[in-house]
């Protein structure tokens, strides 16, 4: 660390430790981690959710409530479809990190 670099208090950092943690939780389940992995893309229907990661309704509908009680997605509805989407800056950051580290180097890896 650089000498002339502020430390922040140790309650801010806690703060945003406790935060951090939150978020690794949540990312730990593999269902939601290959749901989120989807939405790095952009918003997209509960429909084409289901199809791409293979996570049957009611396992999907849970899993989206959680992401969605975090604060991770959000949606919008048009007609009887259900759009969600990464709400989360700092989701959508971790999410774009483990796409370059995991993803990225499995496409290489095959290639």
């Amino acid at each position: 660390m650089p000498r002339d670099a502020v430390t922040p208090p140790l309650a801010d950092m806690r703060h945003s430790a406790g935060q951090a943690c939150r978020l690794m939780k949540v990312l730990s389940n593999p269902d939601r981690l290959l749901l989120l992995c989807q939405l790095v893309h952009g918003e997209q229907r509960v429909g084409e959710l289901e199809a791409r990661v293979g996570v049957l309704q009611p396992t999907l509908s849970q899993q989206l409530g959680v992401l969605r009680d975090e604060g991770l997605v959000s949606t919008r509805r048009d007609g009887k479809a259900i759009y969600y989407r990464i709400d989360s800056p700092q989701a959508q950051a971790v999410m774009q990190v483990l796409h370059e580290q995991f993803c990225r180097l499995a496409t290489e890896t095959r290639a």
